[in-house]
Parts: structure tokens; sequence; C-alpha cells
């Protein structure tokens, strides 16, 4: 590839800047959900360009095995096809296939000046061949591959293992649903305090913004936002509301913390759930949430969110390894314990759609190890007829279901319990514990399990 300067009118480009941000997701440099706000910051891209940016970014990310399966008649003749020239024809491949509002004559022409100027003229010939020839011949439908598992991994752009397992789980007709659901855009949510308003309240202040929500009928403090930029109005910069997904709302309202209660967060990085926990409490009647992390910019992330939503004068943030708990703290110090442990994101794959190309199934093994020992050590500060909250962001069993019950089995002196919480999500509760689907709600997946101590 050449080393040659790059004209700053295609640098700062909406299409170049995409492509470069796709290639450093595709080295595994880089998350593509932390890369969009510092590429639209760094590039000043305007609102528009800002939203063609994502929309391109997330949706060639998401449906990579798809596009690159419609692709390869078209490049197989191909002696050497570089990284960076696959991307360019993904991403302009999407745009055609996916992007109605955008002329295909934009897409050829920026295409092909991107090539000549990052390769050469050769390269631009290729690449505006590829393109008018997809657009003459149109591209190969999935349905012509024989096997239904390798059919529905391609057309639900998903590793083939990945397929298997979930398939195993939910069944193929289910998997389709939530591998297809994935490549629709993810709802922004927001909590609201109701200790400083109600969410009828928080959705008619918005509404007088511009910004059209609705209540979430997951989450009893979420609101959805359906036009406009909730983190930009007055309510957040506020600290009556906060930015945060709807299945996770759903974790402190499990605990059924008291005002008076002594919390633990074990994982409580960025603090998403110990400020939701944190408005459920009392200082005067000593409520306290003591929230940990292993990183002291974490640490400090925690204290600033706690300090932006009003409820700093009940966190206390502390760095610890989550392992070492039972190392720092008494038996019987917390009423209330959540363990929302490090676990694979499957859960997250619309929103960080790069994640279901970076797993393996070597994950699955190492991963409950480590969400039982932080499991167990958290547990032993729990005390008696206290409660403790199981949650990840995932939705493998290895994880969830098989980490809950290899506790179980191992201290009996806790059982499962159901919370109020759960009684709205029927279809969503085996066994008293809680599995959200990414397909069911259009919100993140999550896993919730509540233990109680006898």
């Amino acid at each position: 590839m050449s080393k040659r300067k790059i004209p700053s009118k295609i640098k700062h480009s909406v299409r170049f800047v995409t492509l470069d941000s796709l290639l450093k997701v595709k080295k595994g440099g880089a998350y593509s959900n932390l890369l969009v706000a510092q590429a639209i910051e760094r590039n000043q891209l305007n609102p528009q360009d800002a939203k063609l940016y994502t929309e391109m970014l997330y949706g060639t990310i998401a449906r990579r095995m798809l596009l690159d399966y419609q692709l390869a008649p078209f490049i197989q003749k191909a002696k050497k096809v570089d990284d960076w020239v696959l991307a360019l024809l993904e991403m302009s491949l999407y745009q055609l296939n996916y992007l109605d509002k955008v002329p295909s004559h934009a897409i050829f022409n920026e295409a092909v000046e991107i090539a000549k100027v990052k390769g050469n003229p050769g390269i631009a010939k290729f690449v505006n061949g590829v393109l008018r020839n997809i657009q003459r011949q149109g591209v190969p439908t999935v349905e012509q591959i024989q096997d239904p598992i390798e059919r529905l991994s391609v057309k639900i752009s998903m590793p083939k293992w990945l397929v298997e397992k979930l398939v195993a789980q939910i069944g193929i007709e289910e998997t389709e649903k939530l591998g297809l659901s994935l490549f629709e855009p993810s709802h922004v949510s927001a909590r609201v305090n109701p200790a400083l308003i109600s969410r009828t309240q928080a959705i008619e202040q918005l509404a007088t913004e511009g910004i059209e929500a609705r209540e979430s009928t997951v989450a009893p403090d979420g609101i959805v936002a359906q036009k406009g930029f909730l983190a930009g109005s007055t309510l957040f910069k506020q600290g009556a509301m906060t930015i945060q997904d709807e299945s996770s709302m759903l974790v402190a309202r499990a605990l059924e913390v008291q005002g008076n209660s002594q919390v633990l967060d074990a994982c409580a990085a960025p603090g998403g759930k110990t400020t939701h926990i944190a408005s459920f409490l009392d200082q005067a009647a000593g409520g306290k949430v003591t929230a940990l992390d292993i990183h002291d910019h974490k640490i400090k992330l925690i204290q600033e969110n706690a300090a932006r939503l009003h409820v700093d004068e009940v966190v206390h943030a502390v760095k610890m390894d989550a392992k070492t708990i039972h190392e720092h703290f008494k038996p019987n110090s917390f009423d209330r314990i959540l363990v929302d442990a490090p676990c694979s994101g499957l859960g997250l794959m619309r929103r960080k759609p790069d994640i279901k190309y970076q797993k393996t199934v070597e994950d699955f093994k190492q991963l409950p190890k480590i969400q039982l020992q932080i499991l167990k050590s958290a547990a032993s500060v729990l005390k008696s007829k206290g409660r403790l909250v199981y949650s990840t962001c995932t939705i493998a069993p290895e994880e969830n279901q098989g980490v809950v019950m290899q506790f179980l089995q191992e201290n009996p002196d806790f059982s499962l319990v159901a919370p109020e919480i759960f009684a709205h999500l029927p279809q969503s509760v085996h066994n008293q514990m809680l599995t959200i689907y990414p397909h069911q709600y259009q919100t993140d997946g999550f896993f919730i399990a509540v233990l109680e101590k006898k």
C-alpha cells in the first residue's frame, strides 16, 4: 500500500474516515463503539456525515460475512486483494444494498477516488470494475448454500460455531430472528432518577427540547429515545437522567434495596448500576454502596458519575480485585451484593457488532472459572437473609446458568428467588432466572439470577 500523502479533502471525507475505522476494527486494535465518538470529533464530521459514518461502520461490520459472500464471485480471479481494498468493497457494497438514500454514482466515485490515492490507478480500475459488475449482475443469494447452519451463518453474518451454539440453545428459528435483529440499530435509552423527576415529567420536558421519547416496556425507570439526542438534553446535564440500556436497569430493582442497606457492587465501573442502587439509598438512615474496580481510572469514573447524578454521598468507590473480596471484608458485612461479572459480552452484539467475530470457543472455558471465583468471594461477606444478584451482559449458558448452578451446588445455604421485577417479563424467566435475548425487546442481551442466603 502506498505511503503517499492523502489529500486533506479525501482524508477527512466520511467514507475515508469509515474505511480507516473499519481497518482498525478488523485488525483487532479497537472496538467499534469506542471509535465512533473519537473519529467524529477528530475529523469534525457534521451531524449528517456523522450519522452516515455511524451507519456505514456498524452496518458493514454487522454484515461482514454476508458482504464477503456476496463479493466472492466478483473478486475470485484477482491474485491478491489487500485488506483495505476488501474493506473498501465491503463498505461500498453495504451502501449499494442497504442505504437507499445514497446515490450509486456517489458510492462509485468516492470508492474509486479513495482507491486511487490510497493505492494506484490499477486498484481504482479494479474497484470500479467490481462495483459495476455487481450493479449489472446482482449478488448471489444465500439460498444457494445447501447446509442450513452454514446458510444461516452467512445470512445473519455470525461465525458457524456461534450459530451452532445458539441453535442448540433456542432453536434455528429464534437464532435467525436474533441474528437479523442485530442488523437493526440499537435504541438509545436512559434511566430517569424518580427521586428527582417522574418518567412522565421527563418525557414532557424532553419534548420541549424537540426530543421524542417513550416509556420503556422493560424497565420501570427507563425511557427510550425515538427522535433526538438524549445525552444533549437539559435533564442529562442536570443529572436527573443517565444513558443506560433498558435490560441493565433491571439489576438494581432485582436487589430490592432498602434505604438503610449496606450494598456491595463488586464489578462496578463505569458506575451505571452503582448510581442506580444509590438512588434507592438514604444517607440519613446509613445507606451506602461500596463500589469496586481493579483500575484507578475506572474508580475515578465511578466517582464522577456518582457526583454528576447527585448520589456521591452514598457511594464509596474502592480499588480492589473482586476475586479478593473475602480478604478485605468481614463475613456478614453486606445486606445486598451485586456481582455484575466480567463476561464474553455476547449480549452486546448489536452495539458492538465486532464482538461476534472476536470471541472463540476457548473464552467459554476460561470465563466461567473467573466468574465463579468472584461470585464465591463476594458471597462470603453477605449477611444471613441477605440477597446477592449475579448478572452478565452475555447470553451464553456456561457463563450464566452454569455458573449459578455450580455455585448453588457448592453453597447449599443459598437458594434462587424470583424478584418482583421479573413478573412483567414472564417469557424471559426460566427456573427463576432471567435471560433476555437481544431480539425480544430490541435491548442488550442480559442475564440475572437472584440468590438469597438462608
